[in-house]
Order: C-alpha cells, then sequence, then structure tokens
C-alpha cells in the first residue's frame, strides 16, 4: 500500500468533464491528481463523440466518392475498405489520448490508472479514496473529490446484448466488417448518428422509435425534416413503435422479431440489431454510501456550482443527468473548479448550449423549440429559410435542410435556434453566442456575413422573422 501525498482536488474520472475540469484546476494552482480506471479521455473519445465521428468522416468521402460525376468527376470502381476505416478511427483516437497525456504533464497533474472509491476514513474536510491499481492499491488524500464517472449504454429489459447479434453502440465501433442490414432500436442522437453512417457505408437500415418521432428533443420542424431525409436515403423508419423483445430469435444467422405499431404488427429481420435507447450514470461502486452524497432517479443531486449534499464531494457530466454531452462536461467540470478555487463563477445557463447530431444533414440546436417557448408563455415569431435559396449550398450540392430561429415577439430577442443542413454544427455557435448576449433577430441580421457562405442561411433567417428575407 502507498501513501499519496495531499492533492487539493482528485477527480475520479479522466472523461471530458475530469481531463479538462483537472486542467482547468492545475492552472489555477491546486495541486490535482486524476483518477482513470480504463484510458484517459473517458467515453467521449475512446467509445463516442471521436471514433463515430471519425467513421461518419470515411462514411462522408465514401459517399461523396460515389456522387462524384454529380460535379464531373468520374471515380471507377469505387470500393470500401472497412479495415481501414476502422484503422483510421483508431488512429486519430490514439492521437488524442497522446496530446491529453501530454497535457497532464504540462499542467503537472497527476494521473493514478485503476479503479478509485470513495472511503468513509478521514475527517469532513479531508477525503480519503482508495484505488485499485494493477501494482495494488493506493490511498489518496484530498480536499475536495469531483466525481466524473460518466455513462454506459442503457438496455432495455428482455433486449439482451450478446455482443454479436445485439449490440450496443459500443461493440458497434468494434465491428471488424459490415454487416448487410441493421435494425436500430432509438431514433435519438445516436440512433440516428450510426443510422447515417451505415446506410452510407451500404448498409440496409431500419429505425424502430417508441416515441412519435425521431429525435424527440429538437424541434418539431427538425425531427420532420431529418425524417423526410433520411426516408430520401432509404432508411426506413418507424415511429410509435414498439420492440417485443420476448420475439426475438435467432434464425440462420439473422435477427428476427415483431414490433408493435399501433395495432399493426411489424415483422422485422436484420443481421444485427443495435441498441440505442439512452445512457445510465455510472456511481456503482465508487463509494457513494461512504459519503452524504445523495441520489436521486438514477443521478447525483448538485446545485448550482455542481457541489452535492456532501459539501467536499462535487459530481459532473452525465453522472448527474441533464444534458449528456462532452462539452457540457467539461464546462461543469470548470464551474466546478473555479467555486472551489473561490474564483465565483456564474452558474451555468443550459439554455446556451448548443446540441449537435452528425447526421447526414447535419443537426444542430440552443434554446427553446417553438413548442418550448410557447408552453412557456413567450408569444413568438419565427424566422425560417431553406439552404437551397443559398448559393454555397448549391455549389456544395447540398440544399437539404433550413435554418429556423425562435424569437420573443416582445423584445425579438432570440429564444432558440434550430438547423438541418450541411455544417450546421460548425454554424451553431454564432445562434450560441447571440444566446449568451441577448442578442435580437436584427443585431444577426444586421451582422453582415460574408457571400457565398452557409451562414448567410442565418442572417436570412433573422431577416425573415420580421418578413424581410432578401433571397425567400
Amino acid at each position: 500500500m502507498i501513501e499519496q501525498k495531499q492533492f487539493d482536488v482528485v477527480f475520479i474520472g479522466a472523461g471530458p468533464g475530469g481531463y479538462v475540469a483537472a486542467i482547468r484546476a492545475a492552472q489555477l494552482g491546486l495541486k490535482v491528481a486524476v483518477i482513470e480506471k480504463d484510458k484517459v479521455g473517458g467515453t467521449c473519445l475512446h467509445r463516442g463523440c471521436i471514433p463515430t465521428k471519425a467513421l461518419l468522416r470515411s462514411a462522408e468521402i465514401y459517399r461523396n466518392a460515389k456522387e462524384g460525376s454529380e460535379f464531373g468527376i468520374n471515380i471507377d470502381n469505387i470500393t470500401l475498405n472497412f479495415t481501414q476505416v476502422q484503422n483510421r478511427k483508431q488512429q486519430v483516437v490514439d492521437q488524442l489520448k497522446k496530446g491529453i497525456e501530454f497535457l497532464f504533464k504540462k499542467n503537472k497533474v497527476t494521473l493514478i490508472e485503476g479503479y478509485g472509491r470513495i472511503e468513509n476514513s478521514g475527517s469532513d474536510s479531508n477525503k480519503v479514496v482508495r484505488v485499485e491499481t494493477a501494482d495494488g492499491e493506493k490511498v489518496v488524500s484530498t480536499k475536495k473529490v469531483i466525481i466524473a464517472t460518466g455513462s454506459k449504454p442503457k438496455t432495455l429489459p428482455g433486449l439482451e446484448i450478446d455482443g454479436k447479434y445485439i449490440i450496443t453502440s459500443d461493440e458497434a465501433l468494434e465491428m471488424e466488417e459490415l454487416p448487410k442490414s441493421m435494425i436500430i432500436v432509438g431514433g435519438g442522437v445516436i440512433g440516428m448518428e450510426w443510422a447515417s453512417l451505415l446506410n452510407d457505408f451500404g448498409v440496409e437500415v431500419t429505425v424502430v422509435e417508441f416515441l412519435p418521432r425521431i429525435l424527440p428533443l429538437e424541434d418539431s420542424d427538425v425531427s420532420k425534416d431529418i425524417t423526410r431525409t433520411m426516408k430520401k436515403r432509404k432508411v426506413k423508419i418507424h415511429t410509435g413503435t414498439m420492440v417485443l423483445p420476448e420475439t426475438i430469435k435467432i434464425v440462420d444467422g439473422r435477427v428476427e422479431l415483431e414490433a408493435k405499431k399501433g395495432e399493426k404488427m411489424l415483422q422485422l429481420s436484420a443481421e444485427k440489431v443495435l441498441v440505442s435507447v439512452g445512457r445510465v450514470a455510472m456511481i456503482d461502486n465508487i463509494g457513494l454510501e461512504n459519503t452524504k452524497v445523495e441520489v436521486e432517479k438514477g443521478v447525483i443531486k448538485v446545485n448550482e456550482f455542481f457541489q452535492t449534499t456532501d459539501s467536499n464531494i462535487y459530481a459532473i457530466g452525465d453522472v448527474i443527468g441533464g444534458l449528456q454531452l462532452a462539452h457540457v462536461a467539461s464546462h461543469e467540470g470548470i464551474v466546478a473548479v473555479e467555486h472551489i478555487a473561490g474564483k465565483n463563477p456564474k452558474p451555468f445557463n443550459y439554455l446556451t448550449v448548443s446540441k449537435c447530431t452528425f447526421t447526414h444533414p447535419e443537426v444542430a440546436s440552443v434554446g427553446l423549440t417553438e413548442d418550448e417557448a410557447k408552453e412557456k408563455g413567450y408569444e413568438v415569431k419565427v424566422g425560417k429559410f431553406q439552404f437551397r435559396g443559398i448559393g454555397k449550398a448549391l455549389v456544395h450540392g447540398e440544399v437539404d435542410g433550413f435554418i429556423k430561429l425562435v424569437v420573443d415577439q416582445k423584445t425579438n430577442t432570440l429564444l432558440g435556434a434550430h438547423m438541418v443542413g450541411p455544417h450546421v454544427t460548425d454554424m451553431i455557435s454564432e445562434a450560441g453566442l447571440a444566446k449568451v448576449l441577448e442578442a435580437t433577430a436584427m443585431d444577426i441580421a444586421h451582422t453582415i456575413h460574408p457571400h457565398p457562405t452557409l451562414a448567410e442561411a442565418i442572417m436570412e433567417a433573422a431577416l425573415d422573422v420580421d418578413n424581410e428575407a432578401i433571397h425567400a
């Protein structure tokens, strides 16, 4: 057993919440240690954001190559080398992992590789974390603990994951070859990103969503449009449909199942089933029973500074529920460590958080949907502009989608922005900044947007709020 020196703050988990906040804590002069049972970077880097986007990029290039003749470029005998696709994905992940390890060394953050649990020994102002490492146990003493253990894929009762025929996104990322067909259970962000990239790779995709529409947390116009474009790409979508787990059987190397859509029964069959029905917080076996931390509905309760009911323990990211996004976890962690350091950070305003779905076409949003704004009592007006009216979209050959701005009729301030189309995940930050600055639609409209760019659609949508769009 090795007794570690005293730290100011110890993180359990080195995902995008833990590692970013650890670096910020070190910048603030705190003595920092990070405990990680797997690899630095967490789910986002190794089983989420980065590897899926690497696959999506390969899928995009493959799709573009097949469509090259539309641009006067004829490419014969286009083939997909999925082994190289996976190799490139891993190279990207490995390079970013090395980058995080370098940043830890640069900022003098101590990395302890092992499984950490909070102990009940020590005073209220001094926490003890016991770490199981490959070399035995280590005991870490610290003034503050920040829990950043993340989440794992949620499963459905009766829909058992076998890793071969029925899988989650974790297993999908490690596929050595593509199936010819895939049923995706769940039409949220993860499910639709997989539907998009598999479709681009030539896989026959069927999406089964229990709720009335896919991407149910997005604006209803966004869900409607992405449904249309996905169906145009031959992705089969069944909304308001429930998979009946008891009907699942494996026949001749295929999964056969029944799903109920209203009063209608659907007979579905594919080589694999991908279960994508959300994620659950990983808070078991980390020693919460030895603390005063309260858990409610499977997530850790925190205040506006991410402090738990045990004042010397904080929690950030997926373990506290809410928006389970990497950039959210990072910002929550920064707020937490600045609070620990006495910097009086501003509470996190989740209405300024941009959300992105990397389908083709892409989806991005920030703030309230039109329905949410009305439910909150706002009188709203809406500006909307289609990408087919934008020169750069025509040049790119990507004219599907639109920009929609939801504005408070009384003050003209932006309440929400919703986008479907090319590169909107890169463009949403303009609307995010507008939310932070409480900008009006006219502020956006009178910002000169360069021509020809896709961002002109934001300007036109802002003008459309008052029926002044030029190219409508």
